[in-house]
């Protein structure tokens, strides 16, 4: 009997995780950009320059710009390093 508890809390769990990990897969920015880059998400409080300055710590330098949104007062931007 309580194998057959464990089993089943296992299970829930497990699907739990799987619906947690897929909904979040659908909402993810792309992994690289069009040319083959890797691309990287960061946010920050909205009109601050706080993203570009971790965008460009991050590169060593320039990076391209992908995507900027603001939603709530946080504003993302997606971009990639440029090569060197």
């Amino acid at each position: 009997m309580r194998a057959t508890r464990w089993v089943r809390g296992a299970s829930l769990a497990a699907v739990v995780a799987m619906t947690g990990g897929l909904a979040a897969c659908s909402s993810a920015p792309p992994l690289f950009s069009k040319d083959g880059r890797p691309t990287t998400l960061v946010q920050c409080p909205a009109g601050s320059d706080n993203c570009e300055q971790q965008a460009q710590a991050m590169c060593g330098g320039t990076f391209d710009t992908l995507r900027v949104t603001t939603d709530n007062g946080v504003r993302s931007l997606l971009y990639a390093c440029r090569t060197k």
